[in-house]
């Protein structure tokens, strides 16, 4: 009885095997199991490629459980499953097709399947087609960013086939524009990787431009052969290939002789005295290296020392050859690229353009309250620099008291104003006043104060530069392509700036301190005459525009570093686009910050790696144009002209 149970026993054993063996993805592992439990990354390639195309609902979770160390194999009989530990050293085993428990082993009856980091990349890579159709948006989208980090010809026709049924608009344009660069590396034929790159020919992204420049890549060969992809000749001694690396082209081609340096002339030649001489010439005549070369080609008849490397290879041929064998397409990814480059051109003009009128912006924010002081006051303040300063600390204090960024900056405009006004107003009442029509006196003293700000400024600060944070809706830029972008808190600013030119205009032209402004900075005299107090003028004036700079100096702490020397960074700026633009005359000072800012950009975009020169060539072209327009771009009549 005991036999037949154990008979009956062995038997069923032997037909779950054979019913596992033939039974979806297990089938497949047996089938390669010699390759899996080796596990070498030369021979495990064809056991992934089964696996990944058996089309089973099993074989993404087998490459899973695989990838991460967690397929085991049962030691009585080879087969794979997936396990958890349910007890120290016991496993429960799980059936990949079904995913039901198949029983409890200890540690010691299983084989744990610990691909090293090569065959995980290969399943990795194998695992991609399931991760392009998977329902989590956020893994398809890693499968695109790890096919385009690492694109093989592989991927090409699971791309293909989940574009049908992707419903993500975004996701599907994305492998919509990777399956065009994939098919322009990849593809079958001809005809259809030419349309593919004609089809991206307007497009200007990072992607396009290094997939075509791949089909481009290329190396000089000597005398290439007839159907090698040639592209232009290059000439030996130009900057493409010197004379040396030519003629070691002509060597490794076999064409040549390797020529022996001196120091390997003069070894051959110290290896071959005999009786005092080498090759007959005495040793004591050999002190030159004309001497010593003749000596050489005693010995050596073939050489001749007066033929140099550059006379051996300028009649030669040297191509540069495409690693791309096909003319068609390298043809056809140059004219793409030539369109490409075109459109580039286009854009980083426009991003020129823009970058332009950010720096236009931020110098019009910093001037316009010199333009006040200065422009329309005649005062040389030196110290409207640190009155920007000041209002970059104040909204520095704002964020201390208010946590919220969008809030803190907010309430710190207006109170920059304020604070500012007051120190405006001060300086005008106890120093600026007594020092009108002075223009030397008031300078100087300016000056002081200036110096005088600073160091108040490091005292209550400290040195270090503080953080003015901007809000989180300010972060990050505007995108429109891989080449033109800017930066929102630079479309703020420019927005700010914006803001500021219709409300001076407002104040200018449509109220009562605007009218009293114009009618004294005019003439003062006849408007004391009409009942206008000039000092009452000048003070609110002088406070207007210190206001004015503190608001700036919010918005320029927003990027830059706030510290006791911030101002200075933008005195000299702001007293030319004052200058350039027309001394009193609001759109002058517009005018000039545009020419200043463009000019600057401009500049810098011709030498980018010095800022310092930049701004050196800048201030000796408005030096010239201030000798042939003294009075700026829009000039003023009046007291502010000197009239």
């Amino acid at each position: 009885m005991r036999v037949i149970t154990l008979a009956l026993t062995l038997l069923l054993s032997l037909s779950s095997f054979a019913f596992a063996q033939g039974s979806g993805i297990q089938e497949v592992l047996q089938t390669h199991r010699a390759a899996i439990e080796k596990g070498s990354r030369k021979t495990i390639e064809p056991a992934i490629t089964a696996i990944a195309g058996s089309g089973l609902p099993a074989a993404q979770t087998v490459l899973q459980k695989w990838q991460q160390k967690d397929m085991w194999q049962r030691k009585e009989d080879g087969l794979f499953f997936w396990a958890e530990e349910i007890a120290r050293k016991t496993y429960r085993l799980h059936d990949f097709d079904t995913g039901e428990p198949v029983g409890d082993y200890a540690k010691g009856d299983l084989d744990q399947l610990k691909p090293n980091s090569g065959v995980r990349a290969m399943i990795g890579a194998a695992l991609v087609q399931f991760q392009l159709s998977d329902p989590d948006p956020t893994r398809r989208l890693d499968a695109l960013t790890a096919i385009q980090r690492d694109a093989e010809e592989s991927h090409l026709a699971p791309l293909s086939a989940s574009i049908e049924g992707e419903t993500n608009p975004a996701i599907k344009a994305r492998k919509e524009q990777l399956l065009t660069l994939l098919t322009i590396r990849f593809g079958k034929d001809t005809a259809t990787r030419v349309a593919a790159i004609e089809s991206v020919s307007t497009n200007i992204s990072l992607d396009t431009r290094a997939a075509l420049n791949t089909l481009l890549s290329s190396r000089i060969v000597f005398d290439p052969p007839e159907e090698a992809n040639k592209g232009r000749r290059i000439i030996p001694g130009s900057d493409d290939l010197s004379i040396d690396a030519a003629f070691e082209l002509m060597v490794d081609a076999g064409a040549m002789k390797h020529v022996p340096t001196p120091d390997e002339r003069k070894a051959f030649l110290l290896e071959h005295i005999d009786d005092g001489k080498v090759g007959g010439v005495p040793l004591a005549q050999l002190d030159t290296q004309e001497a010593r070369d003749r000596a050489y080609a005693a010995l050596n008849p073939g050489w001749n020392p007066l033929v140099s490397k550059a006379d051996l290879v300028q009649y030669e041929q040297f191509y540069e050859v495409f690693d791309e064998r096909d003319r068609a397409v390298t043809n056809a990814a140059q004219e793409a690229l030539k369109s490409i480059k075109t459109r580039v051109g286009l854009n980083q003009t426009l991003d020129l353009l823009l970058d332009g009128i950010s720096l236009a912006s931020i110098f019009f924010l910093a001037a316009i309250g010199l333009a006040i002081t200065f422009g329309v006051m005649g005062v040389i303040n030196m110290a409207h620099g640190e009155f920007i300063m000041m209002g970059a600390y104040t909204g520095y204090v704002v964020q201390q008291i208010i946590p919220n960024y969008t809030v803190s900056i907010l309430v710190a405009l207006p109170l920059a104003f304020l604070v500012t006004f007051a120190a405006g107003v001060a300086m005008e009442r106890l120093v600026i006043r007594h020092l009108y029509n002075r223009p030397l006196e008031t300078l100087l003293a300016t000056f002081g104060i200036s110096i005088a700000l600073q160091q108040i400024a490091k005292n209550i600060f400290g040195t270090q530069a503080r953080p003015l944070t901007s809000p989180a809706w300010l972060d990050g830029a505007w995108v429109l392509n891989d080449v033109v972008s800017i930066s929102y808190i630079r479309i703020a600013i420019f927005v700010l700036a914006l803001i500021f030119l219709g409300l001076f205009l407002f104040i200018m032209k449509r109220t009562r301190l605007g009218l009293e402004t114009r009618a004294v900075t005019q003439n003062p005299r006849m408007a004391a005459s009409m009942g206008i107090n000039p000092d009452k003028v000048n003070m609110l004036t002088f406070g207007l525009g210190s206001g004015i700079a503190g608001i700036a100096g919010v918005a320029i702490g927003l990027f830059a570093k706030v510290t006791s020397e911030l101002g200075s960074d933008y005195i000299v700026q702001s007293f030319m686009t004052v200058v350039v633009g027309g001394v009193g005359n609001i759109w002058g000072t517009l005018a000039g910050a545009a020419m200043i800012g463009f000019l600057q950009k401009g500049i810098e975009w011709m030498n980018p790696s010095n800022t310092l020169a930049a701004q050196t060539y800048m201030i000796i072209f408005i030096i010239i144009f201030i000798q042939f327009r003294p009075r700026g771009i829009i000039a003023l009549k009046g007291r502010a002209a000197g009239d």
